[in-house]
C-alpha cells in the first residue's frame, strides 16, 4: 500500500501546492528548516479544510497531502544527493 491509495483526488493539488510554498518558505530565510514542516503542515490542514470542507476526513487528508510533500521533498533531495557523489 502507498500513501497515495489514501489520499482522494481533490486534495492531489495540494501537493505541488505545499511543496511550491515550502520552498518559498525555504527561500525566504526568515523560519528556521526544522520548523518549516509543521507551517506546511498547518497550511496543509488549512487548505484541505477549506477544500473538502469541516470534517475529519479532511484533517486527515491534510496530514496525508503534509506528509507526501514533505516525503517527496526530502527523496527529490537525497535523489540529487546521491547522483552529486556519484558523479564526484
Amino acid at each position: 500500500m502507498e500513501i497515495m491509495d489514501y489520499v482522494v483526488e481533490k486534495a492531489l493539488i495540494l501537493i505541488p501546492v505545499l511543496m511550491i510554498l515550502g520552498k518559498m518558505i525555504k527561500q525566504m530565510e526568515i523560519v528556521p528548516n526544522k520548523f518549516i514542516p509543521a507551517i506546511l503542515l498547518a497550511i496543509g490542514l488549512g487548505l484541505s479544510l477549506f477544500l473538502l470542507g469541516l470534517n475529519v476526513d479532511a484533517v486527515v487528508q491534510g496530514v496525508l497531502i503534509t506528509g507526501a510533500a514533505v516525503f517527496g521533498h526530502q527523496a527529490l533531495k537525497q535523489i540529487k544527493k546521491t547522483k552529486d557523489a556519484t558523479e564526484k
